[in-house]
């Protein structure tokens, strides 16, 4: 059953890529977008297919699809991890202050324009700060409890992250000609993504991810809490560290790339629990294919509920996931 499962979830994604690919202001048929791919792979003819079909898939649809699906995947492997480390099915990166972190780099470099490495410049000091804002996290919180735990992570990021979220909106104001730049940023957009961005994310992506998926066995002793996972031999402090600082370079690298997008990294993972189990040498995977096939249909969402304008995709995320977060919040105080 878990394998027709699992080919079905593989199936699906392949199905929503094209999806994704084929619709927008100009619609192109399922059959010419394997027909080109075709041919880009294995030389067969597109004949009486428009060469502007071509360069609108290769070019501009195919690697914003790709970089949808990848930031999906990498946010959602991240909620696993986080929620995992730290027992709180709310937990995500966000409660690490990543997200925050890199909309204050993010800030910085258009408010004062310092683009030195053009138009990296403002995904490394997203990426930079991020991560930086993890650190600054885990530092302080090993001073209040040098066992680091969950509650206690968690209460530092919520702090931290209202702070920085505070100063990013204080220099949003302050810089009004730089207000709706640094807003855009915030919500997050796929728009104009190119392959040597998709490329980046892809090799960061596969290096965390197989990382965390080495370590599902401790993944599945700090579910059951620190006495557990002490007892069963398990240096609980050190793989929390790695564990948090693995999941914070992934969502660090993808938020900087395409901006704040919140909740998939909470939804993928509870969905994927109900539907594949809690051992995580399956949940990782499949949590990365389930948040991939989530972002791409958000991101469509988000091209096409309001045409030919683009709403924010952190905005069709935040619809669909406030009432997720109060249905898992409430559900397991009533369990609880």
């Amino acid at each position: 059953m878990k394998t027709v499962k699992i080919s079905a979830s593989v199936l699906a994604s392949a199905a929503v890529m094209i999806l994704g690919i084929a619709v927008g202001s100009v619609f192109i048929s399922p059959a010419d977008i394997i027909r080109i791919f075709g041919n880009r792979l294995f030389g067969t003819s597109i004949e009486n297919i428009p060469a502007s079909y071509v360069n609108i898939i290769m070019e501009i649809r195919f690697p914003r699809v790709v970089m949808a699906f990848l930031t999906g995947a990498a946010l959602s492997v991240c909620g696993v991890a986080v929620q995992s480390v730290l027992k709180n099915p709310l937990a995500s990166p966000f409660t690490l202050g990543v997200s925050s972190g890199a909309s204050l780099g993010a800030g910085l470099v258009i408010t004062f324009e310092f683009y030195i490495l053009g138009s990296f410049t403002l995904p490394a000091a997203g990426l930079v700060f991020g991560i930086a804002s993890m650190f600054l996290m885990i530092a302080f919180a090993s001073k209040i409890d040098r066992s680091l735990q969950g509650s206690t992570i968690v209460l530092t990021g919520m702090v931290l992250s209202l702070f920085v979220n505070g100063i990013v909106t204080l220099l949003a104001n302050v810089h009004d000609d730089k207000y709706k730049q640094i807003m855009k940023w915030q919500t997050g957009s796929f728009s104009g993504k190119k392959w040597d961005y998709v490329l980046i994310l892809a090799i960061i992506f596969l290096i965390c991810g197989a990382f965390m998926f080495t370590r599902s066995r401790e993944l599945d002793l700090l579910t059951f809490g620190d006495e557990q996972a002490g007892a069963a031999g398990l240096n609980t402090r050190a793989a929390k560290a790695s564990l948090l600082t693995a999941a914070a370079v992934l969502s660090g690298t993808a938020v900087a790339f395409v901006g704040v997008i919140g909740f998939v990294d909470l939804i993928a993972p509870h969905i994927t629990r109900k539907i594949f189990g809690a051992k995580h040498k399956i949940l990782i995977p499949m949590s990365a294919v389930i948040g991939g096939i989530f972002m791409v249909l958000c991101d469509l969402a988000a091209r096409v509920t309001v045409p030919p304008n683009e709403i924010p995709v952190g905005a069709v995320t935040a619809l669909l996931g406030s009432p997720f977060f109060a249905w898992v919040f409430f559900s397991h105080r009533k369990a609880g």
